[in-house]
């Protein structure tokens, strides 16, 4: 039986228009979605993959993009030239989309009850009361925990993966017969992104409805998917079932996209990039077990550079204005060491306070109880002058580059400003030819210097973040989450980039982050934390390969691994 075709795309082409200057973005794509099916469009940012998405929503901005050519069909409708009042209706009903960032998406000033209810009084003939049961039994689909309390909570007041399963409440209340989920994901722990892949699945079989899945990791969209599109630069480069894609791809660039994340079986010295597939060099080195265990024994006869002794963080929180207050343990009792030239992992799932233990080590955030000695000194107990010394030895590198840098400073003087805070160098001059330096260290040009923030990609950012932090030659750095936000190729060359210049400047890392692959790639120890507690500590493969504890075995279960 022929499978009734629900969506065309054919020869799509899109413009964005920028001072003047056109550039083209989708160049001239063309694909089919059938009725009830999940269809995975992969690629990496820029790759134009959630533009054409965008397109057949009606959500491109239409003071600066423009559909040059082609067809949108939607039930044989050409949404190209629909006016935005019927676009409208047909987005309510029929086309419905979940972004990446929920908080973003949803009204921070309303209930999350409240908001469903708007539209399912907007778009259906619902009474307030149906509308209210009605939402109750989406979170009650949609699994969210006690769906009464829920209803009445707002978007801050619950959990990243809860405030995603509201979203995809919002976008299947009118029961719509396609749903866009742009990376929907991206942001969330291995646990709950496997939970949400689930509630997709499940969902779909029982609207019946058909998905556009949109992800830069294409091993999750296999998990999802019936049929995987990859894009690159505009174009569709393969399209095949999701096992041939997975298994035998054909493009070099699909190859790429599987290839640059770090494998859970081989231990590369250096991770292959985009680059590396397009150029075709080949990075085959491994790192041998007992190349690792020489490593560590010499890493682990010296005293440590760090010591976390019996160490607590508690919040006291108060329920209203004369409510009692309670006290919450982000971190407790934690004991642990790091060594120099050592690379801890710190993984966990949201609320587990690995980063209330970086802010801790840190000094952003003072103990409740127990002790960290830096060097064999107690750096709980230093003076603001001696903590401001400190400062310069033990620095981060963040999640979100562009959060962390100033928009109005050029990012030469945002690398030379802390060099002049700890009074490195002479004269603005030789901290300027530094800086220069530090650009051409991280892979970027000296070229850049003058230039703003918002010019440079979120992998470029990154790089200049890198540069900002190692601009004061520290001994211990803290990445928080440091590569979660990047494209799975650029989070290939920033790795590369933060073991390249561990090797040749004696830097230490505690990297912290959710997402164990990454983890065990970077990792000499593994440090698993749940809720305030440490679940299990030891080598990093061994860890992965015999894990002791249940939580560590589902954090391990729950990684993405393709079919």
């Amino acid at each position: 039986m022929a499978k009734k075709q629900l969506l065309s795309v054919k020869n799509l082409e899109i413009s964005f228009t920028n001072n003047s200057v056109t550039s083209k973005v989708i160049k001239g794509i063309s694909y089919e979605l059938f009725s009830n099916e999940i269809l995975g469009i992969v690629g990496e940012s820029g790759s134009g993959k959630s533009v054409s998405s965008l397109a057949i929503a009606g959500l491109l901005p239409k003071q600066n993009c423009t559909i040059n050519n082609g067809e949108i069909l939607f039930e044989n409708q050409d949404l190209t030239i629909l006016d935005s009042k019927t676009f409208e209706t047909l987005r309510g009903n029929d086309i419905a989309m979940i972004f990446q960032e929920p908080m973003s998406s949803l009204n921070p000033s309303m209930t999350c009850g409240k908001q469903v209810i708007e539209v399912l009084l907007k778009h259906t003939k619902l009474t307030k009361s149906d509308a209210k049961k009605e939402v109750l039994q989406l979170f009650k689909n949609v699994k969210l925990p006690d769906p009464t309390t829920v209803f009445n909570k707002y978007p801050h007041e619950i959990s990243g993966g809860q405030k995603q399963r509201v979203m995809i409440a919002l976008a299947i209340a009118c029961k719509p017969k396609l749903l866009i989920a742009d990376e929907p994901t991206t942001a969330l722990d291995v646990t709950v992104q496997k939970e949400i892949i689930s509630l997709l699945k499940d969902l779909q079989q029982t609207y019946k409805m058909s998905i556009i899945f949109i992800s830069h990791d294409l091993s999750l969209v296999s998990e999802i998917a019936n049929r995987v599109l990859v894009m690159y630069q505009g174009e569709i480069v393969e399209q095949d079932s999701a096992l041939d894609i997975f298994k035998n791809p054909k493009h070099i660039y699909t190859k790429a996209l599987i290839n640059s994340k770090p494998s859970l079986d081989v231990r590369l010295q250096q991770l292959p990039t985009i680059d590396d597939y397009m150029n075709n060099t080949t990075l085959d080195a491994v790192v041998s077990s007992k190349e690792r265990a020489q490593k560590h024994k010499k890493l682990y006869s010296q005293p440590p550079l760090l010591e976390v002794k019996n160490v607590s963080k508690e919040y006291i929180s108060k329920h209203g204005f004369f409510g009692k207050s309670s006290v919450f343990k982000a971190v407790d009792d934690v004991s642990f060491k790091v060594y120099e030239g050592e690379t801890l992992g710190l993984v966990g799932e949201s609320g587990c306070g690995k980063s209330t233990l970086g802010n801790a080590i840190l000094q952003l955030h003072k103990v409740s109880s127990g002790s960290i000695f830096y060097k064999g000194n107690d750096i709980t107990k230093l003076s603001k002058k001696a903590l401001r010394t400190l400062r310069k030895d033990i620095q981060i590198i963040f999640q979100d580059p562009y959060a962390s840098l100033n928009p109005r400073i050029s990012i030469g003087n945002a690398i030379m400003e802390p060099m002049k805070v700890h009074g490195l160098y002479n004269s603005s001059k030789e901290r300027k030819e530094r800086a220069l330096e530090l650009l051409e260290r991280v892979g970027l040009s000296s070229d850049y210097f003058n230039r703003y923030p918002h010019e440079f990609s979120g992998g470029q950012r990154q790089r200049i973040g890198i540069a900002r932090t190692i601009a004061l030659q520290p001994k211990l750095i803290v990445c928080d989450e440091s590569v979660s936000a990047l494209d799975i190729s650029v989070q290939a060359q920033v790795l590369n980039l933060l073991n390249e210049l561990k090797e040749n400047f004696g830097f230490t890392y505690i990297f912290i982050s959710h997402d164990l692959a990454v983890v065990k790639y970077m990792s000499d120890q593994l440090l698993v934390m749940n809720q305030g507690n440490i679940e299990e500590l030891g080598e990093a493969d061994s860890i992965y390969a015999n894990p002791k504890k249940e939580y560590t075995k589902t954090l391990i279960d729950a990684i993405p691994k393709g079919l």
